[in-house]
């Protein structure tokens, strides 16, 4: 019997470990692993764990109507799978496990275990690269390394695609009459391991979903993309990261519905689509590097020479910031909006990220822990890569000297502020012209129900300079 092991690529189409392992005519079966201890040291998002379990229910029933059964496991931590992955495959008479490779240095570290655990077995281990359009290490610079800068592994990366194409797995075919399925929301185990199991209604779940979504955002707003991507109340992106993250759908998936879209494939910035290929590209840059630099899955800094940054610690300016409390209107609203519903737009991020490190000097690895703990489109690679750009000790940072100001970052992106007083519910009948710098008309009003400016930005962007050029003596 051949296994295929389900990680983050919940999908039945383009699925490079599902359409090998159903090759020829010999049982397969299916396997999902719930490990709630390692998610919880992870930081994995509740919200995550909701909406990729739904799909696990969505991807068990599609399975068993396939005749393919699914088998959930409940280990504990990574630690741990490689035994119970050897056990099951023993008791399930497995010759042949299929899997698409992880990017990050626990998951390798499992993977290489169970390699080992299951050649005691004679039980071969087959991965593949299900969770990149191109996989890392194919683009190399003319020396043979990989790339250490964005602009020319983009240029890399496109004509490697060109060279190479790819090929979009179709899902297979049934193999036998449709099995029974037990929801997971019927499996008191699962419920007792992670709680309340109900999606929020933002989020459905189901390949049809992430495809329509993706129809609908290339039909409507890929053409304006470049210019409306940065705006948060404009519905301007494809708000797939969730399902990209969950591999719901597939980034190979994204590339041939876009050149399908428009009947080519986008190579330069004139080319309307290429501002969100290049997106898709910097998603591939961010997981190449996690690859190459094993130390990004440790807390490291990308720069190694900034691990000397004098960063601070105020548990009440994190709260604050946190929570939606600094005094400036479009980092609450952007906070607020991640805890309410689990996603920010990517705007918001850099603002949000930039307002922790540059303003409040408090170091990046906190802000990166308290996304992951309420995205749900958590994904290492790429919340590592956006924080170290922000706070400047990553991959193609922006000068240390550039420090975004929150407030005409606020008039630029939200010039209504309509995205600020949807979510800033104490500012919802400020007039356009305050809402940015709100404090002087709520003291006229003799209001006290939002907070003064916790910094004064420009003395917090002098002091983050000093920091980095501290870094020079």
């Amino acid at each position: 019997m051949k296994l295929v092991w389900f990680r983050n690529d919940l999908r039945l189409a383009d699925n490079p470990a599902l359409r090998h392992a159903c090759a020829g005519d010999e049982p397969v079966a299916a396997l999902f692993i719930i490990s709630p201890t390692q998610w919880r040291q992870h930081k994995m998002a509740p919200i995550r764990q909701r909406f990729m379990l739904a799909q696990v229910d969505e991807l068990g029933r599609e399975l068993a109507a396939l005749g393919i059964p699914l088998h959930l496991l409940r280990v504990e931590t990574f630690a741990e799978v490689p035994v119970a992955l050897a056990n099951l495959c023993h008791e399930q008479g497995v010759t042949q496990l299929y899997a698409n490779q992880a990017i990050e240095i626990d998951e390798q570290r499992r993977d290489h275990a169970v390699s080992a655990a299951l050649a005691e077995q004679a039980v071969s281990c087959h991965w593949l690269n299900g969770c990149c359009v191109l996989p890392p290490g194919r683009v190399l610079t003319g020396s043979g390394e990989m790339f250490k800068v964005f602009t020319p592994f983009s240029r890399a990366w496109l004509k490697a695609l060109d060279e190479e194409g790819f090929v979009i797995h179709r899902a297979p075919t049934p193999r036998g009459e449709p099995l029974p399925w037990q929801p997971l929301a019927e499996r008191a185990w699962v419920d007792e391991a992670l709680g309340e199991l109900t999606v929020d209604p933002r989020w459905p779940v189901g390949e049809a979903e992430a495809l329509r979504r993706l129809n609908i955002f290339l039909e409507q707003a890929v053409l304006d993309y470049g210019e409306t991507r940065d705006f948060p109340a404009i519905a301007g992106t494809s708000v797939l990261s969730p399902y990209l993250a969950a591999g719901i759908i597939s980034p190979r998936q994204c590339v041939a519905a876009l050149q399908q879209r428009l009947g080519y494939r986008p190579q330069s910035k004139a080319q309307p689509g290429f501002v969100w290929l290049n997106e898709l590209v910097w998603r591939e840059f961010y997981r190449h590097l996690l690859v190459l630099i094993p130390t990004l899955s440790m807390n490291r800094p990308f720069k190694p020479e900034t691990a000397a940054l004098p960063w601070s610690w105020h548990p009440d300016a994190f709260a604050a910031w946190s929570e939606g409390r600094t005094g400036y209107p479009i980092v609450d609203a952007a906070m607020r909006c991640l805890n309410t519903t689990g996603w920010m737009h990517n705007r918001l991020r850099m603002i949000a990220a930039s307002f922790l490190t540059k303003d409040l000097h408090i170091h990046w690895r906190l802000g990166e822990d308290y996304f992951m703990s309420r995205l749900i489109d958590g994904d290492l690679a790429a919340n590592n890569g956006g924080w170290q750009w922000a706070a400047g000790t990553g991959a193609d940072a922006a000068p240390y000297f550039r420090v975004f100001n929150p407030t005409t970052q606020g008039q630029r992106f939200d010039p209504q502020g309509e995205f600020i007083r949807t979510w800033v519910t104490e500012l919802a009948d400020i007039p356009a012209a305050y809402v940015h710098q709100p404090h002087d008309w709520l003291r006229l009003k003799g209001r006290q129900d939002y907070p003064a400016p916790m910094v004064d930005h420009a003395v917090a962007r002098v002091r983050a300079i000093e920091m980095f050029r501290s870094l020079e003596k």
